[in-house]
């Protein structure tokens, strides 16, 4: 079946469901996953099938950790929509790379459950490709990957959106904080979002800059150092938009620390829906995220309960919250040696 997912193109599960005539597969990828079975010669194991078709009633939520604000709001949502169909869940935190190993060796070997939600977790090439030695069905909430089912957000419109309502405002140098995850590991939102960043720069006529992107280990004090290091180079940025609310709060301790102004010296911006923004302040391009997290527990019970999903990919709405800390750039731009007097 792995031969057959690789020649294809697509999941093992995708192959699975395809082979078995279970629905939530296109009649194209269907076609082409079956005359590719037929040129390889694959033949379905009665007992091996057998096997891999007894249900256990448990899906497995997998988060990179559960101190987060996003995902600890997503999983709190999955697990009380699968409870309520009869569900048990199993929550693996994969914060490092000893706890990542595990979860990729122990899972397939042990047949513990249904169906996985990954909830915005970076991964490694290595392991996207165990991904379809699981098993089991794979569910995507916060982001995709590759032709997984999934619930997001449009990543790409919603930073450029934020981009642009910074550059309609009138500014030129706009900063950008992200965070680092786990070395060489990929997350689509991630990518998205400075795409959309990028482009919205773009259309604006503004070369890129690559001082004007800066990474943090993820922490409470992300935000608060990239700040700090885009406000000490020689022309530093009059906005800055944070990857998440998270690290706009944290990135807004750092200005109000300095003396300066939000948004009179610094406008600032976040993503995501924290209601920590709110306390503070911040505009941010809001996504329903205990929503997002109901619709993947949903796909998740349907697809155990091999119902039609009705929708592989689920889009959730989003929306600008203007909270009053972006306006146009000062005149003279920040002050970067310390507080204002």
């Amino acid at each position: 079946m792995a031969d057959v997912a690789r020649v294809a193109d697509v999941s093992i599960a995708t192959v699975s469901r395809a082979l078995r005539g279970l629905p939530g597969v296109s009649d194209e990828t269907r076609e082409r996953i079956r005359r590719t079975a037929d040129e390889l010669s694959y033949v379905v194991s009665p007992a091996a099938s057998g096997l891999s078709q007894r249900a256990t009633r448990r899906v497995a939520v997998v988060v990179p950790r559960l101190d987060a604000w996003f995902q600890s709001t997503v999983l709190a949502a999955v697990e009380g929509t699968v409870r309520d169909a009869g569900v048990d869940v199993l929550v693996y935190q994969v914060d490092g790379e000893t706890q990542r190993r595990r979860f990729f060796r122990d899972l397939p070997s042990r047949r513990k459950v249904d169906v996985v939600v990954l909830v915005a977790l970076p991964l490694l090439a290595e392991e996207e490709s165990r991904l379809d030695l699981l098993g089991v069905e794979v569910i995507v909430a916060g982001g995709r990957l590759r032709d997984y089912p999934h619930v997001e957000v449009d990543d790409h419109a919603l930073a450029r959106a934020a981009t642009q309502h910074l550059l309609d405002l009138g500014h030129r140098r706009i900063g950008f904080v992200r965070t680092l995850d786990t070395p060489g590991a990929v997350w689509s939102s991630d990518v998205r979002r400075r795409e959309g960043y990028a482009d919205a720069l773009a259309a604006a006529g503004l070369p890129p800059s690559d001082e004007l992107v800066v990474s943090e280990p993820f922490g409470v004090r992300a935000g608060a150092d990239g700040t700090a290091r885009l406000l000490a180079l020689p022309d530093p940025p009059t906005a800055v938009l944070c990857y998440s609310d998270e690290i706009a709060v944290s990135a807004f301790s750092e200005l109000t620390r300095r003396g300066l102004s939000v948004p009179g010296d610094v406008s600032l911006v976040g993503i995501d829906g924290n209601p920590l923004a709110g306390l503070f302040a911040i505009t941010s391009l809001q996504q329903p995220v205990a929503e997002l997290g109901r619709a993947a527990g949903e796909m998740a019970v349907r697809l155990m309960d091999g119902e039609p999903l009705g929708a592989e990919r689920v889009e959730m709405p989003w929306t600008l919250v203007d909270r009053g800390s972006t306006g146009p750039p000062s005149g003279g731009g920040p002050a970067v040696g310390g507080a204002r007097g």
